[in-house]
Parts: C-alpha cells; structure tokens; sequence
C-alpha cells in the first residue's frame, strides 16, 4: 500500500504542473461543492508518517543521551571536573543544530522531503559512530557536532512533512506524533543510560544505539510517499497525482489536486529570495512563528528541565527518579494533546498551555521564597515543575511547529521554516548558557518570575496574532490568511 510508487515513464518538463491544475480548475471543482465523498483514510498516510516521526525520536534521543552519560563519558575521556568541557559536549550539539536548522529550507526544497529525511540521518550516523569510537574529547565534540546538524535539518522537515501529506481533518492528531516521539526518544536515553555509572564503557552502547533508527529513517523512508505539494512546485504534476492516490485514495486524488490548485502553482518554484521572508507579504506568518518559536522558549522550559534533577535532589529524591517523573508527565501531556489537537483546535491548546505555564511557574515562585518551608516548598517546587511540564505539552510543545507548517503559504514554507527554527535553536542556546549564571545573580525567585512573565506575553501575543487551522487545508489556510500582493 505504501511501497514506493513507479509511474509510467513520463518526461516532466517545468510548468508541467499548471496544465495539470488548470485542467483540475475546470473539471474537477464539482468534486468540491457536489457530492460529498467524505474523508480520506487516515489509515493510508499514518505508516508514512510514523516513519517521518524517527526523526523526532532520534531528536529526543540524542537531547537525552548525555544526561545520564556524561560523568562517565567524562571519566573516561579524561576531562573529569572540567565544567567548560562538560558544558562544551552539550551546547557542540546545539550548535550544529543551528547549522542544519539554518540550511534545511533550502536542501528541502531543492532535494524534496524524502531525501532530506535520509540525508538527515546520514551525519547522526556518521557523528555516533565518532562518539562511540573518539578517545579523546575533540573526537567527542566533533560527533556531537555531525549529531547536531541532523538534529537541526529532522524537526523542520518532519513538521512540512507531517503537514503536507496528511488529511486535514487530522492533521493536528498526527502533528503532534513528533511530539510523543521525542518524549519517547527522551525516555528511551534516559532508561538506556541508566546502566552507564555501574558498567565501564556503557556510553558508548548508548551511542552506538542510536544509529539503528537512524538507518531505519534511511532505509524506510525510501519507501515512503513524497510530497505532492513538493513535487507539484516542480513542475512533477503526474507524480504529484500519483502520490495523492497513495496517501488519500484514489476517490480523493481529484479534489486535492483541485483544492491545490487554488494556491500552489509549477510557476512558484523560483528561488524565494531571503529579503521575501524579513519584510512585505511574508513578513506578518515569518514574524509569527518567530515569535512562537521565541516564547517557547523564553517560558523556560528547558531550563526546568535542565535543572529538574537539581531541584528533586535538594528534597532528598534521587536523579534517576526526578528525570523519569519528568519524562512520564511530558509523554503523558503529549498523549492528551494528540486527542485534543482536532477537537479543541491549535489556538485554545496554546492558550490553554501557556496560561497554565504561568500559573505553575508561579508555584515554583512561591516555593523557592521564603514564605514556603519544609514540605510546603516541597509540593510548591516539585509539583510546580511537573505542572509546568505537562501544560507545555498540552500545546507550546507540539503546537508551534504544526501551525507553522500550517500558516506559512507553499512557495515560503521550507525556508521560513528554517528561519523561525533557528530562531528556536539560537534562544535555546543562551538560555541553557546563561541559566545557572542568571540563577546565582539574581536568584530563583526573579528569574523564575521573568519565565512566568513571558508565559503570560505568550497568551496575549497568541490570542492577538494566531488564527485557527484546525480542520481546514493547507491552501484554504494560505488563502484566508495571507495578504494578496
């Protein structure tokens, strides 16, 4: 059903497309306002997109992997009680997740979807087998490096995939399977970790095991649908037929290729110049993703996560218990989310999330004042915390990057993708550097009341500039919200 479809040969000129889209503006419009054929499967498009979401896991993995390794990693590799190096072997990743963040627009629109997925798993391959094997911290750095580029080219195809090849009627349910997928792969370093403070050497087992779902990504995605909003900007209109009836049924191909005629055209398929997305039409969705990306995370929430662990340990409750309480309530979110997503919309979840983040940042604010003590600090901090982690989940986790996927027009998508998700990767870098000098100096009290203050800009900002996609098509989107020239 899904196996890689072979097309009669056919030679596809550019412009092919638009005599494909005006045929489907002539013929084919009755499809849409005549008789009701219902949804599509969804039985059809979720192996492809369970697929897709490997990226998301071995995203989550590889964020998770050196928690539970890094005493050990830093034993044996000679760099024991040397914070800097410690510090380095974190933020090397983050940077090049920047790197592949900042280029992914450009390799997905120029090698499509599919490619960019098996290209995304060829440096976590190639920079785990160099952690496995380094024997010195350079070689360490210079993996983690190669990991990072893959992790920031994997979030921002998975999202434009995730989008445009599933039904629209459930495209918020399967938005949010890259979601759970990182918490899975979160969880999953963190169990596999577990081992490596008894066993000598255990990190490099953690490492090597990351390279098999990579390899599955490669290996799968070479079966899986391209997309059709892809191939059509390349002038590919048969094949992008072809691959509806794959992925929707062939009773819905006409009136997608129709619905996708009204935005998307083979004459869209010039290069996007960069001063397109910073200013004019495109500026206003650029801006909002941006700023969603942004407030993700100025809300803190990878601080909380950093400093989880510190925050149970203070109360006497061990690491590895702390880390998997936070795990658990994030999945748990997450799961709850993937029901919510189409039924109460993108807008009410991400109201609902950061509302929520801020009262629970005010929890943990009262905790570490002095007008809680004992247990009562106790249950403000822990529970605070945990709280926090379930309402991000709700929506600030999984939501900006579907509704971004969803808001940005088709012939920008990719590329202001990009943008906003290494605006995502930059805030996330001096958040993590900056935290623990901001804790010493000012104190938990004040930054943790900044972090709730941003919380709370989140909700004003979202309830002023976001607009619902729930249930509608990616062109029905476009159109309503963008501006014409």
């Amino acid at each position: 059903m899904w196996g890689r479809y072979v097309h009669a040969p056919v030679m596809y000129k550019r412009g092919a497309s638009k005599d494909y889209l005006n045929s489907y503006d002539r013929e084919d419009v009755r499809l849409l306002n005549g008789k009701d054929i219902g949804n599509p499967s969804w039985r059809r498009s979720l192996p492809h997109i369970l697929v897709a979401t490997v990226s998301s896991f071995l995203y989550g993995y590889h964020l998770g992997v050196i928690n539970e390794t890094l005493e050990s990693i830093s034993i044996d590799l000679g760099f024991s009680g040397n914070t800097l190096a410690e510090g380095l072997v974190v933020s090397t990743c983050l940077g090049g997740a920047f790197v592949g963040s900042i280029f992914s627009g450009w390799i997905t629109d120029g090698i499509g979807r599919r490619r960019a997925f098996q290209l995304c798993a060829l440096p976590m391959i190639i920079g785990t087998s160099m952690s496995a094997t380094t024997k010195s911290l350079w070689g360490m750095l210079l993996g983690r490096f190669f990991v990072g580029t893959g992790m920031g080219l994997g979030p921002p195809v998975a999202a434009l995939y995730v989008a445009e090849v599933s039904p629209a009627f459930i495209r918020g349910t399967f938005g949010s399977f890259t979601q759970i997928a990182t918490c899975l792969g979160l969880m999953g370093a963190l169990f596999i970790g577990l081992p490596a403070k008894e066993i000598v050497g255990w990190w490099r087992i953690c490492f090597w095991v990351s390279a098999i779902p990579a390899a599955i990504l490669a290996l799968f995605m070479e079966f899986c649908a391209e997309s059709p909003h892809w191939l059509l900007k390349r002038g590919r209109g048969a094949e992008a037929e072809a691959e509806f009836e794959k992925l929707l049924g062939g009773l819905h191909v006409k009136s997608a290729m129709a619905e996708l005629s009204r935005s998307d055209r083979g004459d869209e398929a010039d290069a996007v110049k960069l001063s397109e997305l910073i200013y004019g039409r495109y500026f206003k969705v650029v801006f909002i993703g941006s700023a969603l990306f942004a407030l993700q995370q100025l809300s803190g929430i990878n601080a909380v996560f950093y400093f989880s662990s510190t925050v149970f340990k203070s109360f006497g409750v061990p690491s590895d218990l702390a880390n998997i309480c936070v795990g658990v309530t994030n999945l748990l979110g997450s799961l709850i989310a993937t029901i919510l997503m189409d039924k109460l919309g993108r807008k009410v979840l991400l109201l609902g999330s950061f509302s929520g983040m801020a009262v629970s940042m005010a929890l943990q604010v009262f905790g570490a004042s002095s007008f809680a003590s004992g247990s009562g600090a106790l249950y403000l901090s822990v529970g605070g915390m945990l709280l926090f982690v379930f309402t991000f989940s709700l929506g600030a986790g999984p939501v900006p990057g579907l509704l971004l996927s969803e808001i940005l027009p088709g012939r920008i998508r990719a590329k202001a993708m990009a943008i906003c998700m290494s605006v995502h990767w930059v805030i996330n870098f001096f958040v993590g550097l900056l935290f623990l000098r901001l804790l010493e100096q000012i104190g938990a009290v004040v930054l943790y009341t900044i972090f709730a203050a941003f919380c709370l800009v989140a909700v004003f900002f979202v309830k002023s500039n976001v607009l619902e996609t729930k249930g509608k098509s990616l062109q029905e989107i476009e159109i309503a919200h963008l501006p014409s020239e």
